[in-house]
């Protein structure tokens, strides 16, 4: 494989890692606490994600346990909780604050996998600009006499099938995530 497409590959890496932590957001049969870490709170001036200010833990299948480092914060916790779109209302309970979610419907889970359908689409939208960025500089490397043209050639099919296969793990990506969500 050529070195700049060598070079490239961490981006695709990127993209993949991001599509990984992005879905893992999406609701399952289980509640993950993964679905509120990312979850903006404004406390002490500044905006924090949850995960920075409290422990967060899922001790049932269907609710989710927030313990703030800082019994202060609660109320602002709880706000940004309100205003999150996770359509579930935070209870306080002491110095701890639950959410108690209900179990997915046939159609809650046909719209995650909607949702998850637009992440994957987005994930192969930001391949492909990759790969024009690429293309563009091996094809502007021939053109400066930096590689011949049998180098750009192959290059260029190097940086095709790489995009096939980080495509392919996208696809396998998504197609275990919507096992996931539609199991019940």
């Amino acid at each position: 494989m050529h070195t700049i497409i060598e070079k490239n590959k961490e981006q695709y890496e990127k993209t993949l890692g991001f599509l990984k932590s992005d879905i893992s957001s999406l609701r399952t049969g289980r509640i993950s606490p993964s679905i509120v870490e990312k979850v903006r709170v404004e406390s002490y001036g500044t905006s924090s994600e949850l995960l920075q200010l409290a422990a967060i833990n899922s001790p049932e299948a269907q609710t989710i346990v927030i313990k703030p480092w800082d019994r202060n914060i609660l109320k602002d916790i709880e706000r940004a909780l309100q205003s999150s779109d996770l359509n579930v209302n935070p209870v306080v309970d002491g110095d701890i604050i639950r959410l108690n979610f209900p179990s997915l419907t046939e159609e809650s889970r046909k719209e995650l996998v909607k949702i998850l359908h637009k992440k994957l689409e987005e994930s192969r939208i930001a391949l492909r600009s990759q790969r024009e960025r690429v293309k563009e500089d091996v094809i502007s490397l021939e053109k400066s006499k930096e590689i011949s043209e049998d180098e750009k050639f192959q290059a260029l099919k190097d940086l095709d099938n790489m995009t096939k296969d980080y495509n392919d793990r996208i696809k396998e990506i998504g197609e275990e995530k919507e096992k996931e969500i539609m199991t019940i």
